[in-house]
Formats: structure tokens, C-alpha cells, sequence
């Protein structure tokens, strides 16, 4: 038996620069952080050797990989599934469709699981990117390459996506207060409805064929940069409120990223002494996240009662192997 545990995450800053459309014609950039809320997976040899027993949100027992319906597992183990029967379980901290990247730490955790089950160990960027040709070329999701490389290399990371297809990865080291204080100042809340990102996404693609919504994330690419030297600085507050100014560009992308109910909630985080925050993931629902300073932090989460406030700190590890046994 072998268990992977995967991070989801929270994008900062640069969300949506990750797409080829985009990064072919600008180089993109993102800042964001693995949280300690994980995907778990289990793979087991399968009693009966000639089937394939699948347990998710569903159970799957079937014969072959083809006939498997969940689409990532169905290509995973077309290239990775081990001789005789295998069983795969997964477990998650948070639903999928919530906008922390659960898909792509799935993707990235099984791969990881099955290669292990091989004896064989992948260093982060190549997970990252095994993940990224299977979301991306394969199954052909109109996502970026953000969320596999933030769930396969876990902390705090500015990723740049280059035109010839590379990724670069910087892990940005703060002073422990700094970690500490930002930690304690990030809310993410529930707004109880989950979404499929398909939809916001295809339309932010073919959006940026408009030179107005291409320059707007040009700039949300900029504020990459200004967000890395606000937190080298320790300016909390500072980042908080380019947090703000982010999500009011990110809003402009697509025209089901925010809704009426969405702002009202927004709004009234800010009128309770938050300084900024954006919906997590490609919009549409999911969780709120906000920053809000320790002083106005009563009165915040008072005005907030009526969503979900689920817990969090960062994950500096990644995608990692957390159990293996041979039973």
C-alpha cells in the first residue's frame, strides 16, 4: 500500500497568465502558495488481478482501463497502471470545484503514487509537468500550469511561464514573523457553492483576443512583482490592498468570475476592516479569501458568520509519499 499527500492551493497574484494563449504571446507570472489542505491517494494491489477498483466521489470496478470513466484516472492509468489488479482510493480535506486546485493535486498525486508503486521517484518539475501534458494535452481542460507546479513543489513560489513552454520556479523565503503574521491574517470562507471552472475559463481564453482584457492581464502580471517586495518588506497591509486591486482587474477577465452575491459578500468583508481579497481559483464560487489585519480581525469574522471559515497555513513540502507498506 503507498498513500501520496498533495497541497491544494491559494493563487495570489498572476492568475489566468499561466494559459498558453496567454504566455505565448507574454511571458506569465504567478504568485502563489501550497496551503495545509491536502488531496490523499491509495493505491493497493486489487484482489481480483484482472479489474480495476476505483473509489472517489464514486466506485468504479471495471475490467480495463478503458471503461474507467473518470477521466484523469482513465489516462494516468493508461500509461502508469501496474501489472495485475490495482484498487486506487482518494480522500480530500476540501470538495473538488471549490477553487484550490484539487484536480491538479489529484492529477499530481497520483502520478506520483503510480511511479512510486514502480520504484520510481520524479523530481518536482517533472511531476509538474507529467501532470501539466496530462490536464492539458491529453485531456485538453482549458487550464494553466499553475496548480500542478504549486501542488508538486509545495510553498511559496513565484512560477514564470516562458514562451518556448518552460516554467521557472522561485521559492520566496520570508522572515518567520512575516510567515507567521500572513498567516494569521488570510481568511479563506466558504460561499457554499461549488463550480465548474470549464465554462469561465474557455470564455477568459478566447477573451484574450481583445487587446483591452490582454493588457488588463498583462498588469495583473506585473503586480507579481510589487506583491514578492511587499512581503520581503513585511508590508502585510500593503499586500492586502494589491490584493483588492487584483481582484478587481481579475473580474474584468470573464464575465462569470463575480456575481451579485459574490460582491455583497466582498463588500461586506471590506466594510468589517478587511483590506482586500479575491475569489480563489477561476471565479464563479468556491472560497472568499481576504486579508484582514489582526486589529479589525473580531469585527471581520462577526460580519462574516454567515460562511464557512475553514482554517489554513502554508505547506512547504509538496507532493509527498506519507505511507508504505506491504500490506
Amino acid at each position: 500500500m503507498i498513500t501520496t499527500q498533495t497541497p491544494f492551493r491559494i493563487s495570489f497574484f498572476g492568475g489566468g497568465s499561466d494559459i498558453g494563449s496567454f504566455y505565448s504571446r507574454h511571458p506569465g507570472s504567478v504568485l502563489s502558495v501550497a496551503i495545509n489542505r491536502s488531496m490523499y491517494l491509495t493505491t493497493h494491489p486489487y484482489f481480483d488481478l484482472s479489474a480495476i477498483h476505483l473509489k472517489y466521489s464514486k466506485t468504479e470496478l471495471v475490467p480495463s482501463v478503458d471503461q474507467i470513466e473518470h477521466p484523469i484516472l482513465r489516462a494516468v492509468l493508461r500509461e502508469l497502471v501496474p501489472k495485475g489488479g490495482i484498487e486506487v482510493a482518494s480522500i480530500a480535506d476540501i470538495p473538488g470545484g471549490t477553487g484550490l486546485g484539487s484536480s491538479s493535486a489529484f492529477t499530481v498525486g497520483l502520478i506520483q503514487n503510480l511511479n512510486a508503486r514502480a520504484q520510481r521517484f520524479l523530481p518536482p518539475g517533472r511531476l509538474a509537468e507529467d501532470a501539466c501534458r496530462i490536464e492539458i494535452d491529453v485531456l485538453r481542460e482549458p487550464i494553466g500550469k499553475q496548480d500542478q507546479y504549486a501542488a508538486a513543489f509545495g510553498g511559496l513560489n513565484h512560477f514564470t511561464f516562458n514562451s518556448d513552454g518552460r516554467t521557472t520556479v522561485e521559492k520566496i523565503f520570508l522572515a518567520a514573523e512575516t510567515i507567521k503574521r500572513l498567516e494569521a491574517s488570510l481568511f479563506l470562507l466558504h460561499l457554499g457553492v461549488s463550480r465548474s471552472a470549464s465554462t469561465i475559463l474557455h470564455e477568459q481564453v478566447r477573451n484574450l483576443s481583445d487587446t483591452s482584457i490582454f493588457e488588463t492581464q498583462k498588469a495583473m502580471v506585473a503586480q507579481v512583482e510589487i506583491g514578492k517586495q511587499l512581503l520581503r518588506d513585511g508590508d502585510l497591509d500593503g499586500f492586502g490592498r494589491l490584493l483588492h486591486e487584483a481582484w478587481l482587474l481579475k473580474k474584468t477577465l470573464a464575465s462569470k468570475i463575480s456575481d451579485g452575491v459574490i460582491d455583497a459578500h466582498y463588500q461586506r468583508g471590506l466594510e468589517a476592516g478587511a483590506l482586500g481579497g479575491k475569489l480563489v481559483g477561476a471565479g464563479g464560487g468556491g472560497f472568499l479569501l481576504f486579508y484582514c489585519p489582526p486589529r479589525a480581525q473580531d469585527s471581520f469574522l462577526a460580519a462574516m458568520s454567515a460562511l464557512r471559515r475553514v482554517p489554513f497555513g502554508f505547506d512547504l513540502s509538496g507532493s509527498r509519499i506519507i505511507h508504505v507498506s506491504d500490506e
